[in-house]
């Protein structure tokens, strides 16, 4: 149905708004390529995005009947552009705080890893993992990678746009809120204490509705 409509009334005012894999009381969490293209969706309606918002949004109706974290719609990726300049440091933090988790070798969507003036960085949005080279603070050169031999591509991009992997993120107020929970819920001490630490655990998007603000539809 959306290529249908593509074809019609072009690529961009058509977009397709995913639904989980997973239901929501499951201890599963849903996958960041999912996710990805769920906040780019909503940023795109929210007019956070460098794409025009779509005319048409083709959803499943389990992504219209499932409440969803308020304002994800807000969430504002991470972007390197070559010639800026970023600290390593705060892109380090910056990505961890989008959900990535840092790692040796890139090989999985939502990963990264930083090796002396290099970031490796998988965005869930992206068919392959991409390499940025630093001369001190400052972003050198942008390429795709291969997972497999970890070899540059030959092509140069002109930056990259990391959205976040997942849609409840581990903010003070989440972690403040997960930990004054664990006394009164010991079925769940588990969980909510890695939460409470900073820790991403599978299947907490499950306890989204009690660590958050409030929750919307679509």
């Amino acid at each position: 149905l959306t290529a249908a409509l593509q074809s019609l009334i072009g690529d961009e005012a058509v977009a397709y708004y995913p639904a989980w894999a997973t239901l929501p009381h499951e201890r599963l969490s849903p996958r960041s390529d999912t996710v990805g293209r769920r906040l780019e969706v909503l940023r795109r309606l929210a007019g956070n995005s460098d794409l025009p918002a779509p005319r048409i949004v083709v959803a499943p109706v389990r992504s219209v009947l499932q409440p969803q974290v308020k304002g994800l719609g807000s969430l504002r990726p991470i972007r390197l552009v070559v010639g800026e300049e970023i600290d390593l440091t705060d892109l380090a933090a910056a990505l961890v705080a989008a959900a990535y988790t840092r790692v040796d070798l890139v090989e999985r969507r939502g990963e990264f890893a930083v090796r002396g003036g290099i970031v490796d960085v998988f965005p869930p949005t992206e068919e392959h993992p991409l390499r940025v080279d630093f001369f001190g603070d400052t972003v050198e050169e942008v390429h795709y990678f291969s997972v497999a031999d970890q070899r540059s591509s030959d092509v140069a991009l002109s930056g990259i746009t990391a959205t976040p992997c997942r849609e409840l993120l581990l903010t003070e107020d989440v972690r403040n809120r997960a930990a004054a929970l664990a006394d009164r819920h010991p079925e769940l001490i588990e969980m909510l204490d890695k939460i409470a630490q900073g820790h991403q655990v599978d299947g907490m998007e499950a306890l989204s509705p009690v660590l958050v603000d409030g929750m919307e539809l679509l």
